[in-house]
């Protein structure tokens, strides 16, 4: 499993469509195995999508986010978790556990 936060500074970045980064976090047996910090160059809202798409995520944590992009993940296959603030790094291991409340 892949999961992805929009990211900046080690938190949930609040709004999706203007994120400038994301952590991807990789999963293995309910815990994180790997992660790595990927710049979205500039892409905003729908193309953020098409982005976590061809990075394979499977899930995507983030603050706030319009009904568009929320409508482009689901074509994409994406799971949404939304409206989730804090640590990154602490939210990602709460998902990969089953534990993420929001």
């Amino acid at each position: 499993m892949r999961i992805a936060v929009t990211y900046e500074n080690g938190t949930i970045f609040q709004h999706f469509g203007h994120t400038a980064s994301f952590k991807l976090y990789d999963v293995e047996n309910s815990a994180v195995t790997a992660a790595q910090v990927i710049s979205t160059n500039g892409s905003g809202h729908g193309a953020l999508a098409g982005l976590l798409a061809a990075q394979q995520v499977d899930a995507l944590i983030c603050g706030g986010i319009g009904g568009g992009a929320q409508t482009a993940l689901a074509q994409a296959g994406i799971r949404l978790y939304g409206g989730v603030s804090g640590s990154a790094d602490e939210a990602a291991a709460a998902l990969a556990a089953g534990q993420l409340t929001f």
